[in-house]
């Protein structure tokens, strides 16, 4: 039985919006900006800069560093100072996989489809758009950004994948980490309607193979 829908969104393609429809139609807790405040608390941080760390690798020279830094023992990696983006992964690691023992919830981001990559319970959606698309929903959203709309969706994007590919050593938009992959220029009912068809498809599907292999056993 799918206890959780984790949701990956290019920018600018509205799944985040998704995730929380999807959300409030399932009656299950959403799991984004709340995750910060949790973080923050529990490692002794500002939000702020459990934002700045958010879905984010550190620069080259700040890793340099921490290298340094580890290898002269002058500090240590619990030390709230060194809250950077690998202690930040650590604790939502710890967060998310609370969360998805609990069940009912729908995760945005944070890798959260590596993290449960392996958990039968988790059901994985990645919502894309066209590039026309996103640039029309951030000049509609953000007018503050439109002059630069179709920079920064790359930029986040590109952001997005480096943090995947370092932390969890996967590709952000590779289509095997998915059980679902939604364009959201077929409108946000159809998506949910999809998506919640695709999970109890999915749900059927694990029932009957877990019976074949009691049977076989």
């Amino acid at each position: 039985m799918i206890k959780v829908i984790t949701v990956e969104r290019e920018y600018g393609s509205q799944g985040a919006e998704f995730a929380h429809r999807l959300a409030h139609r399932l009656g299950w807790r959403l799991i984004d900006s709340c995750l910060i405040e949790d973080v923050a608390r529990k490692a002794g941080v500002t939000p702020t800069l459990v934002k700045r760390c958010d879905e984010r690798v550190d620069p080259w020279f700040y890793r340099f560093g921490k290298a340094f830094w580890l290898g002269s023992l002058e500090r240590l990696p619990d030390d709230p100072d060194f809250f950077d983006s690998a202690r930040m992964v650590e604790f939502v690691r710890k967060y998310v996989e609370e969360q998805a023992a609990n069940g009912s919830c729908v995760v945005v981001g944070r890798g959260a489809a590596c993290m449960l990559a392996k958990s039968p319970g988790a059901f994985h959606v990645f919502v894309y758009a066209s590039m026309a698309r996103k640039i029309r929903y951030i000049e509609e959203r953000f007018p503050e950004h439109a002059r630069d709309a179709e920079r920064e969706i790359v930029a986040t994007d590109r952001r997005r994948a480096d943090y995947i590919r370092r932390f969890h050593q996967r590709e952000w938009d590779d289509r095997r980490l998915y059980h679902l992959m939604l364009n959201s220029c077929m409108g946000m009912d159809a998506m949910v309607e999809a998506t919640i068809e695709a999970v109890g498809q999915h749900s059927a599907a694990l029932a009957d193979s877990h019976a074949d292999q009691a049977a076989a056993g």
